[in-house]
């Protein structure tokens, strides 16, 4: 183990019911968001990514923070179109820095798999 600070890739750890959550959103929808973590665990500081901080996050992806006078606090992941978020935190410890994500939502409807019965 070192004393200097560890860098990405971040570990990211769910709490049961955001991985619950997680386990039940449709393939699509699960995919998005996978895309979206591997963003947030490569990125040097997840909080603060550059001048164009959503330009590697799938389309219809954002981070922000939940509350604008806490930039370093809790931050929203924003995904499919705003139909869903994931809340996190990022501990930036020396020893085990990690994302935590705290909550997971997604109000969205499936694509029917099926054409529209005829009347």
């Amino acid at each position: 183990m070192t004393d200097e600070f560890m860098g990405p890739p971040w570990q990211m750890d769910w709490r049961l019911d955001a991985f619950t959550a997680f386990d039940a959103l449709p393939d699509h929808v699960r995919e998005i968001v996978l895309e979206a973590r591997g963003e947030l665990v490569t990125a040097k500081d997840p909080y603060f990514r550059g001048i164009e901080t959503d330009a590697c996050l799938p389309d219809g992806t954002q981070v922000m923070p939940v509350r604008s006078s806490d930039p370093k606090g809790a931050h929203l992941l924003l995904f499919d179109d705003e139909h869903g978020w994931l809340k996190f935190t990022f501990v930036p410890r020396i020893a085990d820095p990690q994302i935590i994500v705290e909550e997971l939502f997604w109000l969205g409807a499936v694509p029917p798999t099926e054409p529209p019965a005829e009347p």
